[in-house]
């Protein structure tokens, strides 16, 4: 079972390419082929492959088989949890640490 920071490292790493945020938005109009990915993003299928890899295993997007393509879709319940992680590491709770070295 993956710890809560790994959960999170691999949600993040979803986001932080440009690839995969201009499939996060062509996903935005509703689900897509691999067929219309490739064309719209002039990327070739093996790589589209690779960046829907790593938002498949986020969680953030879904695929569905159908025939020889598959047709994908953002996950609105985890893009959801995804907006709750960011809030979850960004909260100020008031507990500061004390410095090791000048005692504040």
């Amino acid at each position: 079972m993956a710890t809560i920071y790994e959960q999170r490292a691999r949600v993040f790493k979803a986001f932080c390419d440009e690839k995969r945020q201009r499939i996060l938005e062509l996903l935005q109009n509703g689900e897509q082929c691999t067929c219309v990915l490739t064309a719209e993003l002039d990327m070739p299928q093996s790589t589209l492959s690779y960046h829907m890899k790593i938002l498949c295993e986020s969680g953030i997007v879904n695929g569905r088989e159908d025939g020889k393509w598959t047709h994908y879709h953002i996950n609105e319940a985890a893009a959801a949890r995804a907006v709750e992680m960011l809030k979850e590491i960004t909260k100020q709770n008031g507990k500061a640490l004390d410095c090791c070295t000048c005692g504040k």
